[in-house]
């Protein structure tokens, strides 16, 4: 199981099933969420995502159409994006080794211009379709 919170330990959420492909996305809208150059992200499956703790410090705010961004209402922490059937975590709010690495920049073509991508990790443009269209991998042993 997969445990985070916010920095207030206030909301405190649990994930059931395994993360997506980790990502750093460079969008303009995830630059000012997270007040940074991008923001590291992965999708799990909503139906294998609960909040244990403070659900109701929760605040939402919709981003652009069926992107709901979540965040703690007490400290500001940002906390996962909901879109369809998916939750789409900030990997800064997890509580120990998720046990994957991040695979992609993706839209590296809104990327913060005082920012240099220094990594080895494949560039997308923009987010291509297998992690925008997450499909979760075979269950672990």
């Amino acid at each position: 199981m997969i445990t985070g919170r916010c920095l207030c330990g206030s909301i405190r959420y649990e994930i059931d099933g395994r993360l997506g492909p980790i990502v750093y996305c460079h969008c303009s809208m995830c630059r000012r969420a997270s007040g940074s150059a991008f923001a590291t992200n992965a999708s799990v499956r909503a139906s294998e995502f609960r909040v244990v703790a403070g659900s109701e410090l929760i605040s939402e705010y919709e981003s652009s159409p069926s992107n709901v961004r979540a965040f703690c209402s007490r400290c500001g922490s940002p906390l996962y994006c909901r879109w369809f059937k998916l939750i789409r975590i900030r990997l800064g709010t997890l509580d120990g080794d998720p046990g994957e690495r991040p695979v992609a920049h993706v839209w590296a073509s809104s990327k913060a211009p005082w920012h240099e991508i220094t990594d080895s990790l494949e560039q997308f443009e923009q987010a291509p379709s297998d992690i925008v269209r997450y499909t979760a991998p075979a269950p672990r042993d």
